[in-house]
């Protein structure tokens, strides 16, 4: 069959694959502990079930307008407005079938072919190939431990040129969990201000926060950065919501009207029954999110503790999200069996093999010294998994 250019270029998101591996190896009867998830292992809470569930029973399972139901986006705007201090109007949110569709459809409105998109690595693996799709070029800014996987105002300045259309900016990260801070933001606020760039804001994790860390969105700093800004969201993470697929972005009116006339002709509308539960989770979610967040914050230190022998590793301690992202490059070129471990999927693949463990190598991230070691798991799977990954380490000559 003959194929487009556009998806030849597109493979199988690197998170999901690893997360295919391993269905594979366990239906063949291999145990694999999986730190690939990109997912809370939380049940949704029970009162967001039953709302789906009365949902269903009540007939809510028709059509609803392109970008998503009224009440909904009511919803969406007190959120804003209690939780980030942004005032917003329903006709200025688009709700999608998740915040990975939001973000494709905020870049759809303000990304056109040939132009550049700033992307801040390590980053998400969806970023670059979204921008691809659209025929933008993804433009990256390394990042590494040195300012906690964070850009900087003179970095962002200093990238800007008249074809950029845009930055991304993921805080808290996904992989890295970094964090911005108020003071970093305004910096590069400044920025933004400055060269009159457009901004597309991934806060998928903002409720997921640890120690004195806290989340603020850039948007929340000006009016003017407001207007400039798309801010992403959703239920996937805080209420452990992935598969009821419902994510939105907030954004200026004529921004939020071309995405929802994208919309109409792509997806029709976001899941009629996913959108009645969403609203019962923004309203009345919240005593989950904060048990949730607590668990993790205990599995990040025991995560932290349980690495500590593994010499080669180093490992820059998450602030937010649930993800470790340790350095792995001080065991490149080290063997096993006598073949050499180049690299971080030679690594991956070692790690599956010896250790029953996996992980996702970093170079889908943007960052191939680093792998992704996801806290979305069970305490005894951290226990066995991290301890197993460590003493397969250890071997390798």
């Amino acid at each position: 069959m003959k194929q487009s250019q556009m998806s030849g270029k597109v493979g199988l998101s690197e998170t999901i694959a690893i997360d295919e591996k391993v269905k594979k190896l366990r239906a063949e009867g291999r145990r694999v502990i999986s730190f690939g998830a990109g997912q809370p292992d939380a049940p949704t809470p029970p009162e967001v079930c039953e709302a789906g569930i009365a949902a269903i029973r009540g007939g809510a399972t028709k059509y609803t307008s392109p970008g998503g139901c009224l009440e909904l986006r009511q919803a969406i705007c007190e959120k804003l407005e209690r939780d980030n201090g942004l005032s917003y109007r329903p006709e200025q949110i688009v709700v999608s079938a998740g915040a990975k569709q939001a973000i494709f459809m905020a870049l759809a409105v303000i990304v056109d072919p040939g132009e550049d998109v700033l992307l801040p690595a390590p980053y998400w693996v969806s970023y670059p190939t979204q921008i691809s799709i659209l025929g933008g070029n993804p433009r990256v800014i390394p990042t590494d431990e040195r300012t906690g996987f964070k850009i900087t105002a003179e970095q962002l300045r200093a990238s800007i040129t008249p074809n950029t259309a845009c930055l991304i900016l993921n805080s808290p990260s996904n992989p890295t969990g970094a964090v911005y801070s108020r003071e970093e933001l305004e910096a590069i606020g400044e920025v933004v201000l400055e060269s009159g760039i457009q901004v597309v804001t991934d806060e998928i994790y903002e409720r997921i926060v640890f120690g004195d860390s806290a989340h603020v969105s850039l948007a929340s700093l000006s009016p003017a950065l407001q207007k400039k800004t798309a801010v992403v969201n959703g239920v996937s993470k805080a209420y452990s919501m992935t598969g009821w697929r419902i994510g939105y972005f907030a954004a200026e009116p004529e921004w939020a009207e071309r995405a929802t006339a994208l919309q109409s002709h792509l997806s029709g509308n976001p899941c009629s029954v996913s959108q009645e539960a969403a609203i019962e989770a923004l309203r009345r979610g919240d005593a989950s999110v904060r048990e949730m967040v607590s668990v993790f914050g205990r599995r990040r230190e025991q995560l932290l503790d349980l690495l500590r022998p593994a010499e080669r590793l180093s490992l820059c301690p998450p602030d937010g999200a649930f993800y470790a992202f340790p350095d792995v490059s001080g065991y490149f070129g080290r063997s096993t069996g006598g073949t050499v471990l180049e690299d971080d999927l030679a690594l991956a693949g070692y790690l599956i093999e010896e250790a029953g463990v996996a992980l996702v190598p970093g170079s889908g991230f943007g960052s191939p010294k680093h792998m992704r070691l996801s806290f979305a798991a069970s305490d005894r799977e951290i226990e066995e998994g991290v301890r197993s990954m460590v003493a397969a380490l250890g071997k390798l000559a």
